[in-house]
């Protein structure tokens, strides 16, 4: 199914609801309590500002949630909550990803995008895809739904997604969307298989009939 030109309210509506008919394939709520690991080719910490700033080849990993790009900024406030902003070099989009909690024996399930900058708040749990978003999810590795626009945000802890087309792309424009529209694409939901109908019960065999005994009229 393929959805094009939806008023951002409806679209998260849309989502909300999508999501809601899969139960128990939330986001890993588990993953805001989790380290933050990062790689990169250098940083630079200040600790009065707490702000750290890593740049080069940047991966971030935080539980199942992973962030790369050209250059990460990670904020800590008092109570602990991390954050960080990640941005790409020149026309290239930086990009993240997540795994979501199934219910046991279904197939895994992530949601990953990209966008020019990406923003993960810990204390919300939330993400920000802007400009040039791109999301989609995954279900056993193959592609299941898509969203495009310019700005998409991921409220991990609700699983609501809301996306704003932006100013239409064009000459000296930025960050928007071709005609200034959301994109959705949404696969349909897998029923479960119905049932076969109970075969019908076998008739049983007659019994011969027993023969006339000899010699009788």
């Amino acid at each position: 199914m393929q959805i094009r030109s939806l008023h951002p309210f409806a679209l998260s509506l849309l989502a909300a609801a999508l999501l809601a008919a899969a139960p128990l394939a939330n986001a890993e709520k588990a993953d805001r309590s989790k380290p933050m690991n990062i790689e990169a080719d250098a940083l630079r910490h200040d600790e009065l500002q707490q702000v750290t700033v890593f740049t080069g080849h940047v991966v971030m990993t935080k539980g199942s949630i992973v962030l790369r790009g050209a250059r990460l900024e990670v904020r800590q406030d008092a109570n602990g909550y991390q954050s960080g902003v990640i941005t790409a070099d020149g026309n290239q989009r930086a990009f993240f990803r997540q795994k979501r909690d199934t219910a046991p024996g279904a197939p895994d399930e992530y949601v990953e995008g990209e966008a020019e900058r990406i923003e993960y708040d810990g204390r919300a749990d939330v993400v920000r895809l802007i400009r040039r978003g791109e999301l989609r999810r995954y279900r056993a590795a193959a592609l299941s739904d898509e969203l495009t626009g310019a700005r998409i945000v991921y409220n991990n802890a609700t699983d609501v997604f809301t996306v704003e087309g932006g100013a239409p792309t064009g000459k000296g424009s930025s960050g928007g969307t071709p005609g200034g529209r959301v994109r959705a694409v949404l696969a349909p939901r897998e029923t479960a298989p119905a049932s076969p109908a109970p075969a019908p019960a076998a008739t049983p065999a007659l019994r011969p009939s027993p023969e006339l005994g000899a010699g009788k009229p």
